[in-house]
This record gives structure tokens, C-alpha cells and sequence, in this order.
């Protein structure tokens, strides 16, 4: 073996995990025996990790100055999250993310000294690919995260042009929670070995609840807010078809009193940092969206995932699903049915109808509120100055301050909801590593 970056050891300490599990063992046992590997596991499973330790393991360390490693994802919200996973583990070689949805330019300058790791999705990279940004001599780990979605007809003419590039891969990995897609022939796979860990049964009841609601009118609005009122203050996502579903079914939540955060590809990509930030910190426990967040967000203690809208096809309804009942935790899933709409086969099978209470009341706000600073990683602003910051200037309690997430130029800040308004008041005037930056209520 080559001179690895870190020992399997670190790495699960890095990551506070006792062990693999049998998936994971599995995959590096498979990759011995063949280059070529095909894993099939059910969301939530720890795909990631399965195989980004023997990515991590194959890295050259002499050859610190070319790119070793390319990671390939249908969405910018899993390149981020495999981003966020490497950097947990510190596997101590430098690692870009390139996606769409900001500027080229701060990925070209991160380009200039080559990294090791490159985390991509198939537009962008195709893009630095025809400038010249990406060298592709020496990339000979391959990983298509998600191969079902990446594969898609939207994604293989630039997704060809990318594997023509890629003339000294020498392993490959493809991953996905489905087995729905013929893989093209221009990825060359025929001869691949295959792990299939899906389940192909539902959940377990006793982690995954499936209960369908009547609701007695076309428009389910009402249907949708008694339940919300029930679920009271546990997480929950709402899935919807359209984008303009989206924004139609938060706004009219609102006007009933419910708060709520919504997510869509249609959005600015702070606009989108932002509603996940307040998702995860606490600041709404309500996610209204596409099937965009069906992949690629991993997301820990979401409780209830609620079909608003019955999914076109049986592989959305199961990475829909996918965002509860993570690892061992317990989640329930809610379809909710006008009188015109039938149940496919899939779901009738798994589920139980559901009867609503008579008897609700609004839920609670929640305690958080987020804080939005204009500064991040590129302003060497990291957690720790944030905490520093807001205990000393802003005269907050270590109580008061929640989930802090940094990125490139912004960080998001949970602050206690009583407090945000004080504090804003208390920091107007100071300034965070020497800078006054724009501090304000996250929108």
C-alpha cells in the first residue's frame, strides 16, 4: 500500500465512530478483489464514508501537488456534504468543491495549486475541464455519488465528455439507494463487481411509520396544517412536485400562523444556505420543498417526512423517505390524499391510514433565531472567533448560542430568539477579526 494520508484508526476517531459497519468493511474487502464496483445500500446507511476511506487510503502522498481523486455528484448540496465529511476525517491534503451557483473565479483560484481531492458536479466540472482549470493526468480514483441521478439523461452529455478526460482512472466506485438505471456503456462498467445492501422491504414499523391521511377537499392546505398543528414542534420536511407548489403551500401555511423555511432549485444559492441553516439550527422546524432534498442532505433528527404531494415515481417516495429514520433512529412518514387521488401499488402495500384530531393548536415558535454575518472562511472568520465574538462583544451566555455554520463569505449563527434582538443592538459597532462587517437577522 501506498503511503496513506491517515490510518483507518484516525479516521474513525476524527469522526467518533467505533466501527465500520458490515457495508463498509464489505467495500474495502470488494475494491481488494476488483477495481470496477458497483454499492447499492439503503439511504442513510453510511455510503459516504464506505467509500471515501479507501479513496483516502489510495492517495500517492508524494505526489502532493496533482489531483488524485475525483468525486462526482448530481447536486451542490452533496458535494457540500462530502465536503464537510472530509474535513471532519482531516485526511491532511487539500480538497475543492466545484459546483454551480457562484463564482467560477473563487474555484479557479483554488485550482491554481492542484488539489488532491475534487468534490464535483457534472456542469461545472465539465466547464473547468474545457478551460484547462482541472488537470486530469493523474486522477485515478473515480467515485459517482448517487450514479442513478448523475446518470440521468440531463447529466450524460456532459457527464461523456467528463469520462473521456478521465484516461488514468484506475478504480472506480458508483453508488446509490437504487438499482432503477441502466448504467451507459461509455462508463464502462460491464465487467464491475456489485455489493447490494438494499434492503428491497420497507422500514421496519418500528423505525419507519407509513400513515396516509384523507383530506376531504382537492386542496389539502387544511389537511396539511391540522397535521403540522399535531406534529407540534418535532422536524419535519414537506415534500412537493413543483417549485411553485412550494412557495404557494409556505405562504399559505403562513398566513394560517404557521412559520416555515422552503427550499427549491429555483433559488439563489444563499437563499438556499440560509433556509437549510434555519432548518438544521433550529430556527423552523418546518422544510417545505422539491424533491431537491431528497438527496444529498443529511440532515440528523428529522421526525416526520410528509408527502404533500404523492410522488411521480417509487424511487423519489423512498429517498424521500430516506431523510427519516436515519441509522437507528425512529421517523414517521405521512401521504396525504385528496378524494380524486389513487395510491400506487408501492405505497399501498407499506401503509396505514391515519385520523387526524379534532382537537389542535398552533405550535409554539421556535426558541432560535439566526444570526447572518457577512464574513466566512475566505475572511479567515472560523466558529471559534464567532464564539469568542458574541460572548465578549454581544454579552451572550454559552446557552444562548446554538448551531454555527461558516462558508465561504457568510456565516449563520443560532442565537436564542429572546436575545438576537439585544445583541444586534449590543455588536453594531464592533468589528470581527479588525472588520466591521454586515451583521442582521438571517431573512
Amino acid at each position: 500500500m501506498k503511503n496513506s494520508l491517515i490510518s483507518t484508526e484516525e479516521l474513525l476517531s476524527n469522526l467518533k465512530i467505533a466501527s465500520l459497519n458490515v457495508m463498509q468493511l464489505e467495500t474495502q474487502k470488494a475494491l481488494q478483489e476488483s477495481n470496477k464496483l458497483i454499492l447499492l445500500s439503503d439511504t442513510g446507511s453510511g455510503k459516504t464514508l464506505a467509500f471515501l476511506l479507501p479513496l483516502i487510503q489510495s492517495i500517492d502522498i508524494s505526489k502532493n501537488n496533482v489531483t488524485q481523486a475525483l468525486i462526482m455528484v448530481p447536486s451542490r448540496e452533496l458535494a457540500l456534504q462530502i465536503d464537510a465529511v472530509l474535513k471532519q476525517i482531516r485526511p491532511g491534503c487539500k480538497i475543492t468543491c466545484c459546483y454551480g451557483g457562484h463564482k467560477r473565479e473563487i474555484e479557479e483560484n483554488n485550482l491554481v495549486q492542484a488539489p488532491t481531492i475534487v468534490i464535483a458536479t457534472a456542469g461545472r466540472m465539465a466547464d473547468h475541464l474545457r478551460r484547462g482549470n482541472i488537470k486530469t493526468d493523474h486522477i485515478a480514483f473515480l467515485v459517482l455519488d448517487e450514479f442513478d441521478k448523475i446518470l440521468e439523461l440531463d447529466f450524460q452529455e456532459e457527464m461523456a465528455y467528463i469520462l473521456s478526460q478521465l484516461n488514468a482512472v484506475s478504480r472506480k466506485i458508483l453508488t446509490s439507494a437504487t438499482q432503477s438505471i441502466d448504467i451507459p456503456d461509455y462508463v464502462e462498467m460491464a465487467d464491475a463487481h456489485t455489493l447490494n445492501f438494499l434492503s428491497n422491504e420497507p422500514k421496519t414499523p418500528e423505525k419507519l411509520l407509513i400513515k396516509t391521511i384523507s383530506s376531504p377537499e382537492i386542496d389539502k392546505i387544511d389537511t396539511l396544517f391540522k397535521l403540522l398543528c399535531s406534529l407540534k414542534d418535532t422536524s419535519s420536511i414537506v415534500f412537493c412536485n413543483h417549485r411553485d407548489a412550494v412557495e404557494r403551500t409556505r405562504q399559505l401555511l403562513h398566513d394560517k400562523g404557521i412559520y416555515s423555511v422552503f427550499y427549491h432549485g429555483g433559488m439563489e444559492q444563499i437563499d438556499r444556505e440560509t433556509a437549510l441553516c434555519k432548518f438544521k439550527n433550529g430556527t423552523s422546524n418546518i422544510l417545505i420543498t422539491t424533491d431537491l432534498a431528497s438527496r444529498g442532505l443529511d440532515i440528523p433528527n428529522i421526525r416526520s417526512v410528509i408527502h404533500y404531494h404523492i410522488p411521480h415515481a417509487e424511487d423519489a417516495f423512498t429517498h424521500r423517505n430516506g431523510r427519516t429514520a436515519r441509522m437507528d433512529a425512529s421517523g414517521s412518514v405521512y401521504i396525504i390524499k385528496a378524494p380524486d387521488e389513487t395510491l400506487p401499488d408501492y405505497i399501498t402495500n407499506n401503509a396505514e391510514p391515519f385520523e387526524l384530531s379534532v382537537d389542535f393548536e398552533l405550535p409554539q415558535k421556535p426558541n432560535w433565531s439566526t444570526l447572518f454575518i457577512a464574513a466566512g472562511k475566505k475572511d479567515k472568520v472560523n466558529k471559534i472567533d464567532i464564539v469568542g465574538f458574541l460572548s465578549q462583544r454581544g454579552k451572550l451566555k454559552k446557552d444562548d448560542i446554538g448551531l454555527i455554520e461558516v462558508k465561504d463569505f457568510s456565516s449563520f449563527v443560532a442565537i436564542r430568539r429572546s436575545k438576537i434582538g439585544a445583541v444586534l443592538e449590543t455588536v453594531k459597532n464592533e468589528k470581527i477579526k479588525n472588520k466591521k462587517v454586515k451583521m442582521a437577522i438571517a431573512k
